[in-house]
Protein backbone atom coordinates (compact mmCIF):
# COMPACT_ATOMS: atom_id res chain seq x y z
CA UNK A 1 0.00 0.00 0.00
CA UNK A 2 1.83 3.42 -0.92
CA UNK A 3 0.99 6.82 -2.00
CA UNK A 4 0.24 8.38 -5.18
CA UNK A 5 2.24 10.87 -6.37
CA UNK A 6 -1.06 13.00 -6.30
CA UNK A 7 -1.25 12.64 -2.63
CA UNK A 8 2.27 13.37 -2.35
CA UNK A 9 2.11 16.65 -3.73
CA UNK A 10 -0.50 17.21 -1.43
CA UNK A 11 1.22 16.71 1.51
CA UNK A 12 4.10 18.99 0.38
CA UNK A 13 1.45 21.55 -0.29
CA UNK A 14 -0.79 21.80 2.21
CA UNK A 15 1.50 19.83 5.05
CA UNK A 16 -1.33 17.07 6.06
CA UNK A 17 -2.43 14.13 4.16
CA UNK A 18 -6.17 12.32 5.24
CA UNK A 19 -5.67 8.64 4.31
CA UNK A 20 -8.74 6.33 4.65
CA UNK A 21 -8.86 2.89 7.08
CA UNK A 22 -5.47 1.19 7.30
CA UNK A 23 -6.42 -0.93 9.95
CA UNK A 24 -8.32 -3.93 10.06
CA UNK A 25 -11.65 -3.97 12.43
CA UNK A 26 -9.77 -6.52 14.60
CA UNK A 27 -6.79 -5.21 14.59
CA UNK A 28 -8.77 -1.87 16.11
CA UNK A 29 -10.59 -4.25 18.56
CA UNK A 30 -7.10 -5.69 20.42
CA UNK A 31 -5.47 -1.79 20.15
CA UNK A 32 -8.67 -0.26 21.60
CA UNK A 33 -8.59 -3.18 24.31
CA UNK A 34 -5.01 -2.76 25.20
CA UNK A 35 -5.29 0.97 25.48
CA UNK A 36 -7.79 0.88 27.92
CA UNK A 37 -6.38 -1.19 30.01
CA UNK A 38 -3.01 0.85 29.86
CA UNK A 39 -4.72 3.86 30.95
CA UNK A 40 -6.32 2.20 33.51
CA UNK A 41 -3.12 1.19 34.91
CA UNK A 42 -1.55 4.53 34.06
CA UNK A 43 -4.41 6.36 36.25
CA UNK A 44 -3.26 3.83 39.11
CA UNK A 45 0.19 4.62 39.18
CA UNK A 46 -0.15 7.89 38.66
CA UNK A 47 2.04 7.73 34.92
CA UNK A 48 -0.36 10.03 32.56
CA UNK A 49 -0.71 13.62 31.98
CA UNK A 50 -3.92 15.21 31.36
CA UNK A 51 -2.87 18.42 29.35
CA UNK A 52 -5.87 20.33 30.71
CA UNK A 53 -4.63 21.00 33.84
CA UNK A 54 -1.36 22.22 36.06
CA UNK A 55 1.23 18.75 36.06
CA UNK A 56 1.23 19.38 39.70
CA UNK A 57 -1.83 17.27 40.39
CA UNK A 58 -2.35 13.77 41.75
CA UNK A 59 -3.86 11.29 40.09
CA UNK A 60 -7.25 11.67 41.96
CA UNK A 61 -6.70 15.40 41.00
CA UNK A 62 -6.50 14.77 37.65
CA UNK A 63 -9.53 12.21 37.42
CA UNK A 64 -12.02 15.21 39.35
CA UNK A 65 -10.61 18.08 36.82
CA UNK A 66 -13.55 19.44 34.88
CA UNK A 67 -12.07 18.60 31.80
CA UNK A 68 -9.57 16.03 30.61
CA UNK A 69 -6.93 15.69 27.49
CA UNK A 70 -5.14 12.69 28.72
CA UNK A 71 -1.41 11.61 27.36
CA UNK A 72 0.51 8.28 27.59
CA UNK A 73 4.08 9.18 25.74
CA UNK A 74 6.07 6.37 24.69
CA UNK A 75 3.24 3.27 24.58
CA UNK A 76 5.74 1.45 22.98
CA UNK A 77 7.39 0.76 25.92
CA UNK A 78 4.59 -0.24 28.25
CA UNK A 79 2.65 -2.50 25.57
CA UNK A 80 3.69 -4.70 23.42
CA UNK A 81 0.83 -4.38 20.56
CA UNK A 82 2.08 -0.53 20.56
CA UNK A 83 5.16 -1.93 20.04
CA UNK A 84 4.37 -4.14 16.88
CA UNK A 85 2.36 -1.04 15.50
CA UNK A 86 5.00 0.82 15.00
CA UNK A 87 6.33 -1.46 12.10
CA UNK A 88 2.89 -2.20 11.02
CA UNK A 89 4.17 -2.62 7.03
CA UNK A 90 0.71 -0.65 5.84
CA UNK A 91 1.94 2.32 7.96
CA UNK A 92 5.50 1.81 7.24
CA UNK A 93 4.85 2.19 3.62
CA UNK A 94 2.90 5.37 3.56
CA UNK A 95 5.56 7.00 5.78
CA UNK A 96 8.34 5.91 3.67
CA UNK A 97 6.70 7.43 0.44
CA UNK A 98 7.02 10.93 2.68
CA UNK A 99 10.01 11.19 3.65
CA UNK A 100 12.32 8.54 2.19
CA UNK A 101 13.25 4.52 3.24
CA UNK A 102 14.92 4.92 6.17
CA UNK A 103 12.45 5.59 9.29
CA UNK A 104 13.25 5.92 13.24
CA UNK A 105 10.98 6.32 15.89
CA UNK A 106 11.05 10.17 17.57
CA UNK A 107 8.72 9.25 19.82
CA UNK A 108 4.86 7.87 20.36
CA UNK A 109 1.82 8.86 22.12
CA UNK A 110 -1.31 8.26 23.01
CA UNK A 111 -3.66 10.93 22.94
CA UNK A 112 -7.27 9.89 24.72
CA UNK A 113 -10.61 12.71 25.10
CA UNK A 114 -12.97 11.14 27.02
CA UNK A 115 -16.53 11.54 25.96
CA UNK A 116 -18.49 14.69 27.81
CA UNK A 117 -15.05 15.97 29.50
CA UNK A 118 -13.23 15.81 26.74
CA UNK A 119 -10.31 18.85 26.67
CA UNK A 120 -8.84 20.76 23.47
CA UNK A 121 -5.23 21.27 21.76
CA UNK A 122 -4.55 24.72 21.40
CA UNK A 123 -3.14 25.70 18.47
CA UNK A 124 0.72 24.98 17.92
CA UNK A 125 3.86 23.55 15.69
CA UNK A 126 4.92 20.39 17.36
CA UNK A 127 8.29 20.97 16.16
CA UNK A 128 8.00 24.26 18.31
CA UNK A 129 8.36 22.15 21.31
CA UNK A 130 10.96 19.58 19.88
CA UNK A 131 12.87 21.79 18.46
CA UNK A 132 14.77 19.10 15.76
CA UNK A 133 16.84 19.80 12.93
CA UNK A 134 16.13 19.29 10.07
CA UNK A 135 12.47 19.90 10.49
CA UNK A 136 11.61 16.99 8.25
CA UNK A 137 9.48 14.67 11.22
CA UNK A 138 6.46 13.74 9.90
CA UNK A 139 3.66 11.90 11.76
CA UNK A 140 0.90 9.15 11.95
CA UNK A 141 -2.33 9.99 13.51
CA UNK A 142 -4.52 7.21 14.01
CA UNK A 143 -7.74 6.86 15.24
CA UNK A 144 -9.52 4.37 17.19
CA UNK A 145 -13.03 5.14 17.21
CA UNK A 146 -14.60 7.45 14.63
CA UNK A 147 -13.57 11.34 14.27
CA UNK A 148 -15.58 14.00 13.40
CA UNK A 149 -15.44 17.75 14.45
CA UNK A 150 -17.77 17.16 17.22
CA UNK A 151 -15.82 14.57 19.43
CA UNK A 152 -12.24 16.05 18.52
CA UNK A 153 -11.31 15.96 14.77
CA UNK A 154 -7.93 16.98 13.95
CA UNK A 155 -7.73 20.61 12.25
CA UNK A 156 -4.92 21.87 10.52
CA UNK A 157 -4.03 25.33 8.31
CA UNK A 158 -2.98 24.25 4.97
CA UNK A 159 0.88 25.27 4.09
CA UNK A 160 1.91 26.82 7.58
CA UNK A 161 4.33 24.15 7.53
CA UNK A 162 6.53 25.98 5.60
CA UNK A 163 7.20 28.49 8.06
CA UNK A 164 7.61 28.42 11.90
CA UNK A 165 5.63 30.56 13.91
CA UNK A 166 6.11 32.49 17.56
CA UNK A 167 4.81 30.54 20.10
CA UNK A 168 4.69 31.23 23.98
CA UNK A 169 3.68 29.41 27.04
CA UNK A 170 0.78 29.15 28.98
CA UNK A 171 1.08 29.92 32.73
CA UNK A 172 -1.53 27.49 33.86
CA UNK A 173 -0.58 24.48 32.12
CA UNK A 174 2.57 24.81 29.83
CA UNK A 175 1.31 23.96 26.82
CA UNK A 176 2.73 26.66 23.92
CA UNK A 177 -0.06 28.20 22.21
CA UNK A 178 -0.29 29.86 19.15
CA UNK A 179 1.06 34.07 19.66
CA UNK A 180 -1.07 37.09 18.68
CA UNK A 181 -3.66 35.57 16.63
CA UNK A 182 -1.53 34.27 14.44
CA UNK A 183 -3.84 31.09 12.91
CA UNK A 184 -6.55 32.12 10.74
CA UNK A 185 -9.00 29.42 11.91
CA UNK A 186 -11.39 30.57 8.62
CA UNK A 187 -9.31 28.49 6.31
CA UNK A 188 -8.90 25.31 8.87
CA UNK A 189 -9.50 21.94 7.36
CA UNK A 190 -11.04 19.03 9.85
CA UNK A 191 -10.00 15.86 9.20
CA UNK A 192 -13.13 13.03 9.77
CA UNK A 193 -11.63 9.64 10.06
CA UNK A 194 -13.22 6.59 10.61
CA UNK A 195 -11.86 3.78 13.13
CA UNK A 196 -8.73 2.52 11.96
CA UNK A 197 -7.94 5.77 9.40
CA UNK A 198 -4.65 7.53 9.50
CA UNK A 199 -3.95 11.01 8.66
CA UNK A 200 -0.32 12.58 8.40
CA UNK A 201 1.01 15.60 8.92
CA UNK A 202 4.47 17.32 9.01
CA UNK A 203 5.78 18.93 11.91
CA UNK A 204 5.48 22.28 11.46
CA UNK A 205 1.73 22.32 10.26
CA UNK A 206 -0.29 23.90 12.53
CA UNK A 207 -2.53 21.91 14.47
CA UNK A 208 -5.28 21.73 16.96
CA UNK A 209 -8.30 19.34 18.39
CA UNK A 210 -11.68 21.14 19.98
CA UNK A 211 -13.18 19.79 23.29
CA UNK A 212 -15.16 16.45 23.06
CA UNK A 213 -18.96 17.16 24.71
CA UNK A 214 -20.67 14.28 22.79
CA UNK A 215 -21.31 10.99 24.24
CA UNK A 216 -18.15 9.61 22.14
CA UNK A 217 -15.02 9.13 23.12
CA UNK A 218 -12.08 9.58 20.94
CA UNK A 219 -9.11 6.86 21.30
CA UNK A 220 -6.21 8.14 19.09
CA UNK A 221 -2.26 6.68 19.14
CA UNK A 222 -0.08 9.09 17.22
CA UNK A 223 3.61 7.79 15.74
CA UNK A 224 6.11 10.62 15.24
CA UNK A 225 8.88 9.14 12.26
CA UNK A 226 12.06 10.93 11.85
CA UNK A 227 15.14 10.28 9.15
CA UNK A 228 18.30 8.87 10.89
CA UNK A 229 21.05 11.60 11.30
CA UNK A 230 17.83 13.89 13.00
CA UNK A 231 19.34 16.49 15.88
CA UNK A 232 17.60 17.10 19.16
CA UNK A 233 17.42 20.78 20.73
CA UNK A 234 20.36 20.06 22.06
CA UNK A 235 21.76 19.95 18.73
CA UNK A 236 22.94 16.35 19.17
CA UNK A 237 22.12 13.25 16.97
CA UNK A 238 19.31 11.05 17.99
CA UNK A 239 21.31 7.73 18.43
CA UNK A 240 19.19 4.41 17.39
CA UNK A 241 18.40 3.25 20.43
CA UNK A 242 15.28 1.06 21.77
CA UNK A 243 13.69 4.57 22.56
CA UNK A 244 14.13 5.27 19.35
CA UNK A 245 14.42 2.05 17.04
CA UNK A 246 15.42 1.88 13.20
CA UNK A 247 12.12 1.10 11.93
CA UNK A 248 13.02 0.63 8.35
CA UNK A 249 16.43 0.78 6.87
CA UNK A 250 17.13 0.63 3.33
CA UNK A 251 20.12 -2.21 2.46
Amino acid sequence: MGLTQEQIDFFWANGYLPLGKVLEDAEVEVLRREYDAEFERAWQTNSLRNLSVSDGLDAEGKRAAPSHMLQIMQMCERNLHFRRLLYHERILDLAQDLIGPNLMLFHDQALFKPARTGGPVFWHQDNAYWRCRPATLVSCWIALDGTDEANGAMRFVPGSHLRPVWHERSESTGALLDAGGQVDGERAAVVELPAGGCLFHHCQTLHHTPPNRTDRQRRAFVIHFMQPGTRNKAGEVIRPGFKNPILRMSI
